[in-house]
């Protein structure tokens, strides 16, 4: 049987409700964190927190502790009887009137649901984005936004285009990341990955393996990606080799990929 945690109650989705006065809904004022869960335990979960914490700080918005976000995390795994599982929690702003200002004392919308998942290695084709730009001195570039058009527009254009993923070149017309998942390139230097300075999204993945030692900062053009011994797409799901970016197919490093993967796999 499926059900959600929303605001302290688990619940059947179809019994869920979310006010249409939501500025979640309305205005796609809130943030969301994706996690996965192994054994019935949320992976990583206070790096989880962190991030949404400082998204909270950016936008004035209250979220969730870690505390409260565990407790429903086991909640629902146990509801749902699932021990590996993708986790979504969503935060959106609560209630307010028309405009664009927030109400003073808004209360959050908190809402987490569950499926069936575990972490997959793939394969993509990708094409550079001719309609998106990631705005690197925006501080919306460090924040998971409940607000996806730049994403959703962009994954559209991959899809036309005949791929499966299209990457996000920042205001200088260097690579920040793809549409949900940051990007890895080796070059004779070492395995890279684009500066959040750049416009890159701190991704826990991508932080893991920085902590690591296996991959280190330094901005990236696309001509980097095509003279590269190997391109990868990472995120807290699944690594995914490039295949190939704007119909240019591309290399692939099995000994890198297998490393990258199970560096993931097994970081705690």
């Amino acid at each position: 049987m499926s059900f959600v945690w929303l605001n302290g109650v688990l619940c059947a989705p179809d019994v869920a409700r979310i006010s249409p006065a939501d500025r979640g809904f309305t205005l796609g004022d809130g943030l969301f964190e994706t996690m996965r869960a192994v054994g019935g335990q949320v992976l990583h979960l206070p790096r989880h927190m962190a991030r949404l914490a400082a998204g909270g700080e950016v936008l004035g918005l209250g979220v969730p502790g870690q505390a409260v976000v565990q407790h429903a995390a086991t909640e629902l795994l146990a509801a749902c009887g699932l021990d590996n599982a993708v986790l979504r929690l969503s935060v959106a702003r609560g209630e307010g009137p028309r405009g664009l200002l927030p109400p003073a004392h808004a209360t959050p919308t908190v809402l987490l649901t569950a499926t069936a998942g575990v972490f997959s290695l793939g394969h993509v084709r990708v094409v550079i984005s001719r309609l998106i730009r990631r705005d690197e001195a925006s501080p919306l570039s460090t924040l998971k936004s409940l607000n996806y058009l730049p994403g959703i527009l962009a994954r559209q254009e991959a899809e036309r285009r005949g791929a499966q993923d299209a990457l996000l070149l920042n205001t200088y017309g260097r690579v920040a990341e793809s549409t949900i998942s940051n990007l890895l390139v080796a070059t004779d230097a070492g395995v890279l990955t684009p500066p959040v300075s750049e416009g890159a999204l701190a991704g826990i993945a991508r932080q893991i393996l920085l902590e690591r030692h296996l991959v280190r900062e330094a901005p990236l053009s696309p001509a980097d990606l095509l003279g590269a011994r190997g391109v990868w797409l990472v995120n807290s799901l699944s690594l995914r080799v490039v295949r190939a970016l704007d119909g240019q197919e591309l290399c692939e490093d099995g000994a890198w990929t297998n490393r990258l993967e199970h560096a993931l796999l097994h970081a705690t």
